[in-house]
């Protein structure tokens, strides 16, 4: 496994357990999510803007993205069968492969066309692609 792999899966794991630890010692009777509420709540909001300002700075930094670093969040779906850097694995390798030759596979594929012997496997996958997804993850597979 390669690191940034094993980053994933660490991350993974240890923001499950913390969650559920959360959850289990919040000083409350039943499992929650949170115990901050009240004035708990007002005084977290008014220190760092609250889920609002929080999700418009999510939006801000995603717009001055690249569609490369866009990309990489999407390609997450693809790591199971073309491996983490695009080496290939149950499907083939795209390392090497220009962002135009991966969008137009991946469109051919959204639209059902049979390219190799494991195309079903791709029909579902690209299908449920947006024109903009598909050409932030052929930008980012172009970077492999």
């Amino acid at each position: 496994m390669t690191t940034p792999t094993i980053n994933i899966i660490l991350f993974t794991v240890f923001a499950l357990g913390l969650s559920i630890w959360g959850m289990q010692h919040n000083g409350r009777e039943q499992a929650s999510v949170s115990a901050c509420y009240g004035s708990c709540y007002t005084e977290w909001e008014e220190s760092n803007g609250g889920v609002v300002a929080i999700a418009q700075a999510q939006a801000a930094a995603k717009a001055e993205a690249s569609p490369a670093e866009l990309g990489e969040g999407a390609y997450l779906g693809c790591v199971a069968c073309h491996g983490p850097n695009g080496g290939g694995g149950v499907g083939p390798q795209l390392a090497g492969q220009s962002a135009d030759v991966i969008l137009g596979k991946l469109q051919r594929y959204g639209k059902g066309e049979t390219l190799g012997p494991q195309s079903a496997l791709m029909w579902s996958q690209a299908a449920q692609l947006s024109d903009n997804d598909m050409n932030n993850i052929s930008a980012y597979i172009a970077t492999f």
